[in-house]
């Protein structure tokens, strides 16, 4: 005679076999995909990587994928046609887009809203008036450094397109590269300023005194990502905001992620690059209306319909809200 099951462990078996051929993703526990860019390698956007390195993207049950895109105009390109969900990036390519009709476009924290930029510049320029018929060199025209220059040149008294000349070279590192080639006289520099010094260049335009209001980074994404997966944005905001938290508090920990993700090791080179930023970086992701409208109001000296926009209307701050009203803003900074 065959040996019968009985129903109730037949019952079970299935279920059994059910479970161990659900795909992963289909399960309660599966962690959430996100693709998230970042378009400069600068404390200012080093957030995700103490994320990573520390673990609170598995903490707050995230599968993340950090991916480097180079300047603000590319990383918006890329968020907008849908290859990240986020984007930790400078706010001016997305403000020029929100400007052109593309409202899809919605920043919902920032993390520097002045600039820290600096110009470089070799022995022979000793003051700022000195830079009068010298070759400037800036990541990308258009670029937050970019615009530092501009803004700085017209603080001294020196017309951007006629008095200097300024050069689009690349990564900063090739701006550094170009100075000691004396390919150039001097240089915007965010991160490898101290470098830069290191080599025998010096300060001409110390930026993180001037404070200009500017969001330097943003965090960004779309209307529609932020409609069907808030609560994944919410945990990308959280995991975040205990970076911060990280980031400011534990000096020792920050320097060994800047020195492996920007690849310095001289460890006075990271201490000064750290303590140019640090005051500079916002510690509640905070993104302020005057360091946007700064944007716009540069972005209206080209097209004429950024004077429509309202700052406003290209925020939303229901996470930044949320994290304040409940109290984790406090909670974190606490240390509790």
């Amino acid at each position: 005679m065959k040996a019968r099951i009985p129903k109730q462990l037949t019952w079970w078996l299935a279920l059994i076999l059910l479970l161990s051929f659900c795909p992963a993703r289909h399960r309660a526990l599966a962690a959430e995909q996100l693709t998230v860019l970042h378009s400069a390698m600068a404390m200012s956007q080093s957030m995700p990587w103490i994320a990573q390195e520390i673990g609170l993207f598995q903490k707050y049950n995230l599968d993340l994928k950090l991916v480097f895109i180079g300047t603000s105009s590319l990383a918006t390109a890329a968020l907008l046609g849908g290859d990240a969900d986020v984007a930790v990036a400078g706010a001016v390519g997305f403000v020029r887009a929100f400007v052109q009709g593309a409202t899809e476009v919605v920043f919902i924290g920032g993390g520097k809203n002045i600039l820290t930029h600096s110009i470089v510049a070799s022995p022979a320029v000793q003051k700022p008036e000195d830079l009068r018929g010298k070759r400037i060199g800036v990541t990308r025209i258009g670029s937050n450094g970019h615009y530092f220059v501009i803004q700085v040149l017209r603080h001294i008294g020196l017309d951007p397109a006629r008095d200097v000349i300024i050069r689009q070279v690349g990564a900063e590192q090739q701006v550094l590269t170009a100075l000691m080639n004396n390919a150039l006289d001097a240089g915007s520099m965010l991160s490898y300023g101290p470098s830069a010094v290191a080599q025998g260049f010096h300060y001409v335009i110390y930026g993180p005194d001037l404070r200009i209001p500017y969001v330097g980074v943003g965090l960004e994404t779309r209307r529609s990502v932020l409609a069907k997966r808030a609560p994944v944005l919410g945990r990308f905001m959280r995991a975040m905001a205990e970076a911060a938290v990280v980031l400011h508090k534990d000096r020792e920990f920050a320097f060994k992620v800047l020195g492996k993700r920007l690849r310095i090791n001289d460890r006075k080179v990271v201490e000064a690059l750290y303590d140019a930023e640090i005051m500079a970086l916002e510690r509640r992701l905070d993104i302020k209306p005057e360091a946007l409208q700064a944007i716009l109001d540069e972005v209206s000296e080209i097209d004429p319909r950024a004077k429509k926009v309202k700052q406003q209307d290209m925020v939303d701050r229901r996470h930044l809200d949320e994290l304040e009203k409940s109290g984790f803003f406090d909670r974190i900074w606490a240390g509790k």
